[in-house]
Parts: C-alpha cells; sequence; structure tokens
C-alpha cells in the first residue's frame, strides 16, 4: 500500500492484523465469552501473544494482567481505530463483472461500509439502478463525489482508463483508494492506495505450490 507519513511507528501489517482481531472476537463474542486472555485470543487468531500485544499496545492498554481482555470493550476500542464504528459512503467506479459482484457484496454492511455512488462509461448501464443505486456517467464522478463527501473509492476499471479515474477521484477529494485494476496507479503520497491484482497474487501461490513439488 502506497501511503504518506503520518507519523506513527506502527506498520501496515499491524493495522491489517486489528481488522482480522476485530473479525474474530466478533465471532467469540457470539459465542457468548465475555473475558479472554491473550493466549487464548491467539490460538484463534494464529499469532503469537507478543505479536497481539504489541499491536494493541501502538494505541493503548486494553487488557489487564492476569485477568485478560473485556471481548466487547476490545471490539469498541479497534473499531474506533480503524475507524469502522461510524458510517463510511465509498464510490465504486467499473461496473464490469467484478464491479457488480463489489455492488452485491453484502458483507461491507458489516464494516459500516456503503456504496453510496457507481460510475461507468457505458451508456447502456448509465441511468439503470442496481441494487438499489443508480449507474452514474463518468463524466458526473467529480461532481457526485465532492457533493456526497466521498473519500474512498473502488477502482474496478480496465486499466488503460485506471490511471485518469484516479486523478479525477483525487481532484474530487478522495483520500484512500481499492484499486483492482491491474496497473500500478501514480498518485501524491498523501493519497493512499491498496492493490488488489488476483492475477499476481495466483502466480505466487502457483510458485510456492511448484516449489514444494
Amino acid at each position: 500500500m502506497k501511503k504518506n507519513n503520518i507519523g506513527k511507528n506502527f506498520s501496515l501489517d499491524s493495522i491489517r492484523r486489528l481488522t482480522l482481531y476485530l473479525r474474530n472476537l466478533r465471532k467469540i463474542k457470539k459465542q457468548g465469552i465475555e473475558v479472554i486472555s491473550s493466549d487464548k485470543i491467539t490460538r484463534l487468531l494464529n499469532v503469537t501473544p507478543s505479536q497481539f500485544r504489541k499491536d494493541l499496545s501502538y494505541f493503548g492498554e486494553f487488557g489487564k494482567r492476569g485477568v485478560g481482555y473485556n471481548v466487547a470493550f476490545l471490539i469498541e476500542e479497534i473499531q474506533k481505530i480503524v475507524g469502522s464504528h461510524i458510517d463510511w459512503n465509498i464510490a465504486l467506479v467499473g461496473l464490469g463483472k467484478l464491479g457488480g459482484a463489489l455492488l452485491g457484496f453484502e458483507g461491507f454492511s458489516k464494516f459500516n461500509i456503503k456504496i453510496k455512488a457507481v460510475f461507468d462509461s457505458d451508456k447502456k448501464k448509465i441511468g439503470k439502478i442496481k441494487n438499489g443505486i443508480m449507474i452514474e456517467a463518468v463524466d458526473s464522478l467529480r461532481e457526485l463525489i465532492k457533493k456526497n463527501k466521498i473519500k474512498v473509492a473502488i477502482i474496478s476499471t480496465p486499466p488503460e482508463v485506471a490511471q485518469n479515474i484516479a486523478e479525477q477521484l483525487i481532484d474530487s477529494g478522495v483520500k484512500g483508494i481499492l484499486n483492482f485494476a491491474p496497473v500500478v496507479l501514480k498518485v501524491p503520497d498523501n493519497i493512499f492506495v491498496s492493490n488488489v491484482d488476483m492475477g499476481c497474487e495466483l502466480e505466487s501461490l502457483i510458485f510456492f505450490v511448484k516449489q514444494a513439488n
């Protein structure tokens, strides 16, 4: 992920682990467990107790020595850290097969994330309603991003237009981009970009499987 200098010592891997901790803590809460030790938590999370405590220590003290962690409290605190305690409206640009799948993904609601605006360049799609959202023309991107004060967007366009879309999003006030287009985006240092290249991920897996044979 490309990032700016936010003046903290924690790593992006720590933040990613926090989101995994949060997911599993929610499962633990559903099981009726109110208090849990770091040893028991980390067995479920596949990390060491020291790593778990270190990731949390960047943001404060959340457990009691000899007692453990209050599950509900820890969930609330991690939600505040990652920002999922408030609602986030995001934009989706590119409504092909992948974009359509993302628009229909119900899991976003668990993280208080809602796709508020959808854009495409296909005239056959523009103006139609899908999953309760009207598909807008890319030409109206700047206006609607600013109007809805959207700070995070998903790009699922063909690679040849992704850079141009990214620039329009940034000009409109977007600060974070989840990029599914198989291309490296050139953005300012104060813009966060997370790239999801499924082809590269699969090739990496194939490499390790090949080495194991």
